[in-house]
């Protein structure tokens, strides 16, 4: 340090006597300069430390604002597939729903019907039983009562009707399993083989499923 104040004493003698005649009398002087040069120095040394260290700062900063978004938008596209996986199975299950609540309102009536159907057979059986010849002008109590029995078979297939309940009265037609429920197969001429010959009991359909098979007789080769 002294020899770097010789030399600094040295250069301002030689640019300025009366400057170096003051230093010589006051070194004091050289050494406060010396001292504000080597600060200055520290200073600016320090200076661009710090603004290095806010260049790294920004930098580290910015890769875990760019993690942290990444994580952010994983965890959000997980809880989009979860909510859209939600939102299917809600719907799934009220489309089950309605549909179970649309089938109780058209087939909970089905035991209902059953049981009119015993009373539409004893109605077709009796109007079935009066012989024709029978029903005259001159017998009318007969007649009344047959009219009247005829009336009544008519207006109940018309209930039936009115709620979805047909009948199935398939003579001539193709033997479906699903509709026919075959009592026997016999050989007939003219008759096509498995086509139906005979029904001995009226089948019906509730909304189009079948709610009492027909009984029929069916035609197989001979």
């Amino acid at each position: 340090m002294a020899a770097v104040a010789h030399c600094v004493w040295g250069a301002l003698r030689a640019r300025s006597p009366l400057l170096g005649l003051a230093l010589r009398t006051s070194p004091r002087l050289l050494c406060v300069a010396t001292q504000q040069q080597n600060t200055g120095q520290n200073l600016e040394e320090d200076q661009a430390q710090s603004h290095n260290e806010q260049k790294a700062e920004p930098s580290a900063a910015g890769r875990m604002f760019t993690e942290e978004k990444a994580k952010l938008e994983e965890q959000l596209k997980e809880v989009t597939d979860k909510y859209k996986r939600a939102l299917a199975d809600a719907e799934n299950v009220r489309q089950r729903s309605q549909k179970l609540v649309e089938e109780a309102k058209l087939y909970g009536i089905q035991s209902f019907c059953k049981d009119l159907l015993e009373v539409a057979d004893i109605l077709e059986k009796a109007t079935e039983s009066v012989p024709k010849e029978e029903i005259k002008d001159d017998n009318p109590h007969l007649k009344s009562l047959y009219e009247g029995l005829v009336m009544t078979e008519v207006q109940i297939q018309k209930v039936f009707k009115k709620h979805g309940l047909l009948r199935l009265d398939p003579v001539g037609a193709k033997f479906d399993p699903y509709e026919h429920e075959a009592l026997f197969h016999a050989p007939m001429e003219g008759k096509e083989p498995g086509t139906i010959a005979l029904v001995s009991k009226i089948g019906y359909k509730l909304h189009g499923r079948t709610l009492r098979p027909a009984l029929v007789g069916v035609v197989k080769d001979a």
